[in-house]
């Protein structure tokens, strides 16, 4: 199912590690890493914060389509925002060229990871709570996963070693906490 010419796309909840197992997995597969918030970021010269606060939570999702739709890399770990999910648009186009892994991470241990949910560009509505905004997002999550990793319990080095024990071995799954999708 993979091959190494394929990215690695990493989708999750916030607080769930993306960016920073992306870069560690890049790094240890001599590959390159980008982060599409980043990429939404410098293309607006604004903080996703900033880019809600302008856009609002629908015409950020518009934004966040558009990037997601020109992304054409390979060789990659691609960490995407959140909220990418929201597009289908832009999930096939990265599931086209690449493997779709979901990081799980249990609720309770993304809101202690998490304490700046006001300012750090969460994609919501103004009157949703994290746990609604987790229990809505969770089975387009499912959805769009080719793969997931329950990361419970696990420290980034071993998620890391993890992915690639799977990338090595797809048919490989739940002993080592990893799961196909479908």
């Amino acid at each position: 199912m993979f091959n190494s010419c394929s990215n690695i796309i990493l989708i999750g909840m916030a607080g769930s590690g993306k960016s920073t197992i992306g870069s560690l997995l890049a790094r240890k597969l001599s590959y390159r890493f980008v982060d599409t918030d980043t990429l939404i970021e410098q293309a607006q010269n604004r903080t996703l914060q900033e880019i809600i606060d302008i856009l609002g939570p629908m015409g950020f999702r518009r934004l966040e389509e558009q990037v997601l739709l020109r992304v054409n890399l390979k060789d990659h770990v691609i960490a995407t925002g959140g909220s990418s999910i929201y597009s289908h648009a832009g999930m096939m186009h990265l599931k086209k060229n690449g493997l779709v892994i979901l990081l799980d991470v249990a609720l309770p241990v993304l809101e202690a990871r998490l304490h700046n949910l006001n300012t750090r560009g969460l994609v919501k509505s103004p009157d949703q709570s994290f746990a609604d905004l987790f229990a809505e997002r969770r089975p387009l999550y499912k959805k769009y996963a080719d793969r997931t990793v329950a990361c419970f319990d696990m420290g980034k080095e071993e998620i890391c070693e993890r992915i690639i024990e799977m990338l090595n071995n797809p048919e490989s799954r739940a002993e080592s906490g990893m799961h196909r999708q479908g």
